[in-house]
């Protein structure tokens, strides 16, 4: 089973963002998808529950009264999305279930703040220092003519990390997520550019 997290304490950074649309590739690809929600806000779990029922498939957390969570049988594909201020004994938790950490952040000073911070304490964890968990960013919302995007690239040029891409903002993860849907379930000429910035992505996490 293929696992992957999507973190960052700072709250808005675009987490489930890319949990649903990573979770949404790989059920295009036929694969057998669980979307697994740490966050209490539930936001990955409010959405599957408007998620059409025409569309691939994407599952929830297997909930038994008395019983620990866990992926239904058959899965093939986990995909965490988690909470702001992931961090402790709950961070080292999350990071024991999963192969590879994908890092969203925005372009602001205060995304900045709060991702330097979670980087440095994602590298000093043992299982990414030892490498058996690879973590790579994401940046989210950017406009590459902007100085934010350029003070953004200067920070992550700091860290040993790939950063896979640079995604825009576009109203088109609005309308999808509102409907339950991912890029990945749209008409390919609607969805072409998104699609070609997130290419990157899939060749990381299709290394797996």
């Amino acid at each position: 089973m293929k696992s992957f997290l999507v973190a960052n304490p700072k709250g808005g950074s675009g987490k489930t963002t890319l949990a649903t649309n990573l979770a949404g590739y790989f059920a295009r690809r036929g694969h057998r998808v669980m979307l697994g929600d740490v966050d209490r806000q539930h936001s990955s779990r409010d959405w599957l529950a408007i998620r059409p029922e025409v569309l691939p498939p994407i599952q929830s957390w297997d909930l038994a009264k008395d019983q620990p969570a866990r992926p239904p049988k058959e899965t093939t594909h986990v995909v965490l999305d988690t909470p702001a201020g992931l961090h402790g004994k709950q961070l080292d938790r999350v990071l024991g279930q999963v192969r590879r950490v994908i890092v969203p952040v925005q372009p602001s000073l205060f995304d900045i703040l709060a991702t330097r911070h979670f980087l440095d304490t994602l590298l000093g964890e043992k299982c990414v220092r030892k490498e058996k968990t690879c973590v790579a960013v994401v940046g989210m919302r950017v406009d590459a003519r902007t100085r934010a995007a350029s003070e953004l690239e200067r920070f992550l040029s700091y860290y040993d990390l790939p950063v896979l891409t640079y995604l825009r903002d576009t109203q088109l993860y609005v309308q999808t997520s509102a409907n339950g849907m991912t890029l990945f379930d749209l008409a390919p000429s609607r969805a072409a550019r998104d699609v070609e910035q997130w290419q990157p992505i899939i060749d990381w996490v299709e290394q797996s």
